[in-house]
């Protein structure tokens, strides 16, 4: 078994990253069944963006300064932008319903950030047993029917917007935040394919 080098610090800075991404997602959620507050949950969410962006920026700070890293470098910058990358999404999203002026609730929205609650906090699980493949592995499955589900959810969501348009500007409205809501989900599966290949390297 090949050991790991000691630890840089560089995990406990992805649980952090991991703590903001869910954190991001449960405001998301939140702003989704209360949508008249939407510039309070979105202020929450662009909060923990920032912090995201620190972390993310103290772990490549860290990854130039060290000589041995616990993981390859090019798995730790890549990890790091993909968790990165997974909150930034969620922070634009929110920042549209602020520009759109959104008001009232949808259940597919509401639908798709709650499979992204699940999925986020699956992949702060999987961040933290990062050394232990078979884990990694079992958290990679539940989350890709997570991914089918939302898949399933947005197609569904998408055609009932085309069906019973009456509003040209609300369609336009609701499939951007469809979108948006669906690649966050996609992007969660990139960040287990990460974590499935770092794990396996790594036992």
């Amino acid at each position: 078994m090949r050991l790991i080098p000691k630890d840089e610090g560089f995990f406990d800075l992805f649980d952090g990253l991991a703590d903001r991404m869910t954190r991001s997602a449960s405001v998301l959620n939140e702003l989704f069944n209360e949508p008249t507050r939407h510039d309070f949950y979105a202020g929450q969410i662009k909060e923990l963006e920032h912090q995201a962006d620190e972390i993310t920026h103290e772990i490549m700070i860290r990854l130039d300064r060290s000589f041995v890293t616990p993981l390859d470098r090019e798995d730790i910058h890549l990890l790091a932008t993909q968790l990165d990358t997974v909150v930034d999404l969620m922070d634009g999203t929110a920042r549209r319903t602020v520009m759109f002026h959104l008001t009232d609730r949808r259940e597919p929205a509401k639908e798709l950030t709650a499979l992204l609650v699940k999925a986020t906090v699956s992949i702060k699980e999987a961040v933290h047993k990062v050394r232990e493949p078979k884990e990694v592995a079992r958290i990679g499955r539940e989350i890709k029917k997570l991914e089918e589900e939302g898949d399933a959810v947005y197609s569904s969501a998408v055609g009932a917007l085309f069906q019973n348009a009456t509003d040209a500007l609300e369609v336009l409205k609701w499939m951007k935040l469809y979108d948006n809501l669906e690649h966050a989900l996609d992007r969660c599966e990139d960040v287990l394919n990460v974590l499935e290949s770092i794990s396996i390297k790594n036992s």
